[in-house]
């Protein structure tokens, strides 16, 4: 998609203002639309992936550019055959954002192995609300599509236990708004007098993904 032809996925998302809004200092709800997506897709792409995750030259920060090598029909030029690292290093651009949220990512992927984990099992879709879970290993994943309604006490159903927030799209660090306290501990709540059935309630923005990890947790009798 980043080749002469076609758009990559942020481009098809913030468009033109690419080139007009992507100053830290330049307010702009469509480029703010576009980062959250973007961070998302990404996400839940490699969160959900087989046994490998694949990213091409600069889409993990949102290159603005396509990719256009020496051809005939562009008269041989070597403009477009190029991508420029350094916005994605530029504290002033809100390219970091993205790029700093790639390198946690991966490195989270990486150090948890979640790629060596063969199951993704689905804990709960909504298709009305637009919230998918699923769990990975120790792992639970929380996404709001929703492009308008924040939820508070949403109930995940899971079975006893208690979370931590190991990765969030909405943080500051990454263009997000800090509407979630990423220092809390969450415990699951007992459904009725059913021992087994749990529900996890959580506080999920619109347009925002959240990583838990389970942990160990003594059980008062």
């Amino acid at each position: 998609q980043a080749l002469v032809g076609d758009k990559t996925i942020i481009f098809r998302l913030i468009d033109k203002d690419m080139y007009f809004s992507m100053r830290i200092d330049q307010p702009n709800l469509i480029v703010d639309r576009g980062i959250a997506l973007h961070k998302m897709i990404r996400l839940i792409t490699a969160s959900t992936a087989g046994g490998a995750y694949l990213n091409f030259m600069g889409n993990e920060f949102g290159h603005p550019e396509w990719i256009d090598f020496p051809r005939e029909g562009n008269g041989w030029s070597y403009k477009h055959c190029r991508r420029i690292w350094s916005i994605a290093d530029d504290p002033e651009l809100k390219f970091h954002w993205l790029y700093d949220f790639d390198c946690e990512m991966i490195g989270f992927i990486r150090n948890n192995l979640l790629l060596n984990i063969p199951s993704v099992n689905l804990v709960t879709e909504n298709k009305a609300d637009k919230v998918i879970a699923f769990h990975r290993g120790y792992f639970l994943f929380v996404f709001n599509f929703n492009p308008e309604k924040s939820f508070t006490d949403y109930g995940i159903p899971l079975g006893p236990g208690k979370y931590k927030i190991v990765l969030s799209t909405d943080s500051g660090r990454f263009g997000g708004y800090d509407r979630i306290d990423e220092e809390l501990s969450y415990y699951t709540i007992p459904s009725g007098n059913s021992s087994s059935q749990h529900f996890l309630k959580l506080y999920i923005p619109a347009r925002t993904a959240i990583v838990f990890e389970k942990l160990e947790f003594q059980k008062i009798v």
